[in-house]
């Protein structure tokens, strides 16, 4: 005997927390959530912090978290989630659209990712996908990945010759920082400006802050 479907109404719903620490943003998601019968909003956070004891006291199925909050970076959250084997699924939900931000919120283990420009459309499809087990990126994110896997990646010596230039050392502080000879800070910067392909290193700070490589204060 086939079995009857059950309405809408009397399935579980899906437990979404939110966390960004403005609330005009959390608003938005809101009023976009609100009409849908199958998800609720348990809780609202301001900063990372209280987003990891929101997320432990209600075990929300989804989370759609901020990449970059007070007192405690979207990652860290997610890494503490990890840690603590939280049975909840993360969407990072940001302004930022490097592809380095977003390999890392992949790798950190993030479910989704969706910019806050995303469409009501986008931002529900995400969450009813992540909650069943799937990954959710968006059209756009998906081309931005691509283009990355097109680009030659730093080497973990040429990110950290490259974090010393954003901070304004010269090759010779950098050698002492780092422990190594001036020569070679020289061929490490070449290849970073190489695969950056820029002319130099102002443009190469600024074309790292804009893939998400460094932050500047």
């Amino acid at each position: 005997m086939k079995q009857k479907s059950t309405p809408v109404a009397d399935q579980p719903k899906i437990r979404v927390l939110l966390a960004d620490d403005h609330p005009m943003v959390r608003d938005g998601i809101k009023a976009n959530l609100k009409p849908q019968r199958d998800i609720i909003v348990v809780a609202e956070a301001n900063d990372g912090v209280e987003a990891l004891a929101l997320i432990k006291e209600h075990l929300p199925d989804v989370v759609i978290l901020d990449l970059r909050m007070p007192r405690m970076d979207g990652l860290d959250v997610i890494g503490a989630v990890n840690e603590s084997k939280l049975p909840v699924k993360v969407i990072i939900m940001t302004t930022f659209e490097s592809e380095e931000d977003i390999n890392r919120s992949m790798k950190a283990g993030a479910r989704g990712y969706l910019l806050k420009d995303s469409t009501q459309g986008e931002i529900l499809d995400a969450i009813r996908r992540v909650n069943v087990g799937e990954i959710y990126l968006p059209a756009r994110i998906v081309q931005k990945v691509a283009e990355g896997f097109r680009k030659q990646a730093l080497s973990p010596r040429e990110m950290e010759v490259l974090q010393c230039v954003a901070a304004g050392k010269s090759n010779k502080e950098i050698g002492v920082q780092l422990f190594i000879a001036e020569r070679t800070v020289k061929s490490h910067v070449k290849n970073v400006l190489e695969k950056l392909d820029v002319p130099g290193r102002t443009a190469a700070i600024r074309e790292a802050a804009h893939r998400g490589l460094v932050r500047l204060n």
